[in-house]
């Protein structure tokens, strides 16, 4: 199974990711090594990316090698903030969970302003908040509370995650 964990910027997806990854003993991708230079420059100068940007984006990394055919078993933080940037990811014909993280938009944007070396514009958390999309009943997925510790949030991630087979 792929495990996506989507949120805004901010959330801990790369963060959470990591570590489930870790537990889970698959491979991690980071989606943000898939956005052009174009893209991350756009962000860091705080303008927010448009649907067919974010599109590019996905069918970048939909048709990476990290998701390829032989791809079974992954950790992958991707925003996914829309059900139609989901559907391409589910595109690749792989069973793919999604992880909603969660939390407190004051708690995100108190992280985005500590957070050092990474492109994202703090100013675009409203913008992403407002094109978030939860998942809907015909998705696969969980949403996960993020107000918590990241040691508790994996063990909640990988509790909810034994009703899916892989």
């Amino acid at each position: 199974m792929i495990v996506c964990l989507m949120g805004v910027s901010g959330s801990g997806k790369s963060t959470i990711g990591a570590l489930l990854s870790q537990k889970l003993a698959y491979p991690f991708v980071e989606g943000d090594d898939y956005h052009s230079p174009v893209d991350k420059h756009k962000m860091s100068q705080g303008i927010p990316l448009n649907d067919a940007d974010r599109f590019k984006w996905l069918r970048n990394l939909s048709s990476s090698s990290q998701l390829g055919e032989n791809s079974k078993e992954l950790v992958v933080a991707c925003s996914s903030l829309k059900k139609s940037y989901r559907s391409v990811l589910r595109d690749t014909g792989h069973l793919i969970i999604f992880v909603h993280l969660q939390g407190d938009l004051r708690l995100i944007k108190e992280r985005l302003e500590q957070r050092t070396g990474h492109f994202f514009n703090p100013s675009l958390l409203d913008d992403q908040s407002k094109q978030l999309e939860p998942l809907g009943s015909d998705e696969k997925g969980f949403t996960v509370s993020i107000d918590q510790s990241i040691d508790l949030v994996v063990a909640e991630i990988l509790g909810s995650l034994n009703d899916y087979p892989s």
